[in-house]
């Protein structure tokens, strides 16, 4: 009998839950897809293209120089004294350290900017996902660790769309 019971009381519950279940609105966003797609991302990218181009034409020419350099010193070495290769090898080695310096001081101000920029984004997507989800009463907009979602609740191109419509 308390076998009866308990099962009668088990199936009530999971009736319970399912009728809950049936409630709630789910929205699922591809945000990859979202950044790919996203001209947006195409003009911060361009924008860091024109702001870090300069140093990325000085390094250039600064490595070209070096290797100019080298080139020299190796065909030049039989006919050079002492004191001059000795000279140009500790400018050469000078030349390499701040040219090594300098990359990395580029390279660590590109990943600021970028992430920077990826930061600004993301706000933006969370700010539109937001939107979406109070106009369309969700309940609960997932974007990381769906293994499955059907197409009836991706918003990915609602969220789009959205984007596109804010103003910069």
């Amino acid at each position: 009998m308390k076998n009866k019971i308990g099962l009668f009381l088990g199936v009530l519950l999971a009736a319970n839950a399912n009728v809950s279940f049936a409630e709630l609105k789910i929205g699922v966003v591809n945000i990859p897809a979202i950044l790919e797609k996203s001209p947006m991302v195409e003009k911060a990218r361009k924008r860091m293209e024109m702001e870090f181009s300069s140093r990325e034409h000085q390094l250039s020419s600064l490595m070209k120089d070096i290797q100019s350099k080298e080139e020299k010193m190796t065909r030049d070495a039989a006919i050079m004294s002492d004191s001059e290769r000795s000279n140009m090898e500790k400018d050469l080695m000078n030349k390499k350290r701040d040219a090594k310096r300098s990359q990395q001081e580029f390279s660590e101000d590109i990943n600021a900017r970028r992430n920077e920029e990826l930061a600004k984004f993301q706000r933006r997507i969370v700010e539109a996902i937001q939107a979406i989800a109070k106009e369309q009463n969700f309940d609960l907009v997932l974007h990381d660790g769906v293994s499955y979602a059907s197409d009836k609740i991706d918003v990915t191109s609602q969220v789009q769309q959205k984007l596109s419509s804010m103003p910069d």
